[in-house]
């Protein structure tokens, strides 16, 4: 595989997991609705992929690891919005010097708005860690999950 083609394959799968489609066909979405911030239905997945017939839980309690995501995800732009604090603002980390709590403020108040889609994204990324692309997905037959449980579906 060259170079390029690595490269065109990781903006594919990183595009396709930011647009929350499926991971084994990358065209289905993933969510019911495609607003985030709805409250009712935000979150609600489609049980298979609307276009391969993926099912999105592939076993019972399959998305309690997006708890870690989502946590690695909020750290990871509370440190990125702490470095381009720095180097735009340039905090001192001085006694009379209060700039740093208009960073902490700004960065709660954008970390509280940025939960839905970081939630959305953590379980799209969790999901395609799981599951493989399969650029033919039409010509290979799905796999059932081997741990699922049918009464216990969406027990979460």
């Amino acid at each position: 595989m060259s170079r390029s083609t690595g490269l065109s394959n990781s903006l594919h799968y990183l595009k396709s997991t930011l647009q929350n489609k499926c991971p084994r066909c990358r065209e289905g979405n993933l969510f019911v609705s495609q607003q985030p911030y709805r409250l009712k239905d935000g979150l609600k997945m489609h049980e298979h992929c609307p276009v391969c017939g993926q099912p999105t839980e592939i076993e019972v309690g399959f998305y309690y690891g997006t708890g870690y995501v989502s946590y690695a995800l909020s750290i990871a732009y509370i440190v990125s919005s702490f470095v381009a604090w720095k180097v735009l603002i340039g905090v001192t980390f001085a006694i009379d010097d209060t700039r740093i709590f208009y960073w902490m403020g700004t960065v709660v108040v954008t970390l509280f708005a940025l939960q839905p889609m970081l939630m959305r994204f953590s379980r799209s990324l969790w999901l395609s860690w799981f599951v493989r692309y399969d650029p033919n997905w039409w010509e290979h037959e799905l796999k059932k999950p081997e741990r699922l449980v049918e009464k216990h579906k969406n027990n979460w």
